[in-house]
């Protein structure tokens, strides 16, 4: 009994080590290749701006603000534009959330892009004469971040063991920071569009009858190379 109880406790020894030293050596594993031991980093924040409920829907400004807004949702912006529109405010800020629906379809978007919902305002947060609460109009914002360069330079005639050098990759990095279009991209993925059913099946009918599935040649696509400098 002894002895069996000895052998059970060696071989719990031997995993914990054998599980310490692979959690060990996972946590300092270098990169992959040199390039990827810098990255980007992705932050988002909420982009808003707040609208007094007008009577008469909304004013030159909001509109202007509500155009603005849409223009930095096109370029860094991801998710829905949501309004948000002060419960129990009567049928100013109702109208005024109409309003600002209305003015975000005429800039483009879809029904689908925009969500309304209704939020219970604060004593503090009044912005107009009557003591309405504003309607806020926003999105999530996401910025793209590169890493900083130059903090730490090796010389490159003291590397024995012929390793790139610390810095190596890390101005690509950060260039494509600071070049990507939407940095909403890089969180996560654009929603596919559904699959072409009808196109599918045609290109499946001709596999299974043996038959050539590509496209027909364009005759445009045609070229031949000039005899006349021969």
């Amino acid at each position: 009994m002894f002895r069996h109880l000895l052998v059970f406790c060696l071989a719990g020894a031997v995993t914990a080590c054998a599980s310490t030293h692979g959690a060990k050596t996972a946590k300092d594993d270098p990169p992959i290749t040199p390039t990827t031991q810098f990255a980007v980093a992705v932050t988002h924040s909420p982009d808003e701006i707040l609208l007094a409920p007008h009577a008469s829907g909304l004013s030159t400004a909001q509109a202007a603000a509500v155009s603005d807004l849409v223009d930095r949702w096109r370029d860094a912006g991801a998710g829905p534009v949501t309004i948000q529109a002060p419960a129990g405010s009567g049928a100013e800020a109702y109208r005024g959330a109409t309003a600002v629906q209305g003015a975000l379809m005429q800039l483009g978007l879809q029904e689908s892009e925009i969500r309304l919902v209704s939020y219970k305002p604060d004593t503090a947060s009044s912005v107009s004469a009557s003591g309405l609460a504003p309607i806020v109009v926003g999105f999530t914002h996401y910025a793209a971040q590169g890493p900083k360069c130059g903090q730490d330079w090796k010389d490159y005639t003291k590397d024995f063991a012929n390793k790139p050098n610390s810095n190596f990759g890390c101005a690509v990095t950060a260039n494509f920071a600071a070049m990507v279009a939407n940095p909403a991209d890089l969180a996560k993925p654009h929603a596919m569009d559904p699959s072409d059913a009808n196109r599918r099946e045609t290109i499946l009918g001709k596999y299974r009858k043996g038959e050539m599935s590509a496209s027909a040649k364009d005759p445009q696509a045609n070229g031949a190379v000039s005899s006349t400098i021969q």
